[in-house]
């Protein structure tokens, strides 16, 4: 019976608990997550780890950002190949092929080369790309091709 009894006492005073929480003059002082540290070493502890993240993100980010303009620069070619596959698949497999094939690099110099080349190579196929296909809207516009 005693035990029942020092159950019964622990939810009594989770319910009073409960009920001074849900009261307005008592949420003033729930302390919320968003308040901040309580001290200065938790205030430092949380501003190093993001700035430690920042950075790691930072190295996968660019080459993630680079295989994402890749992805979305060859949603403009939709034409095929001789073997009737569309460029758009064919580029995105070799871009794939080549992200994977440098997937474990370590080495920060050869990533920063690999990063600006691949880059560099986007902008100037979507500059290629902007030419030709304004070549043939000035060519349609003039009536030489249906």
């Amino acid at each position: 019976m005693l035990t029942m009894a020092a159950k019964l006492l622990k939810w009594r005073k989770l319910s009073t608990r409960i009920d001074l929480m849900l009261r307005s003059d008592a949420v003033s002082t729930r302390r919320f997550l968003h308040e901040g540290p309580d001290t200065m070493e938790e205030l430092l502890d949380r501003h190093l780890a993001k700035k430690r993240e920042t950075a790691n993100q930072r190295r996968g980010g660019g080459a993630l950002s680079l295989y994402r303009d890749i992805l979305r620069a060859t949603r403009f070619y939709t034409w095929t190949d001789s073997r009737g596959v569309l460029w758009r698949d064919v580029l995105r497999e070799n871009a794939r092929k080549e992200f994977e094939a440098v997937r474990f690099e370590t080495d920060p110099e050869v990533i920063t080369r690999l990063l600006i080349g691949g880059s560099d190579a986007v902008s100037s196929a979507l500059d290629r790309l902007t030419e030709k296909q304004r070549a043939m809207i000035e060519k349609r516009n003039r009536g030489d091709q249906p």
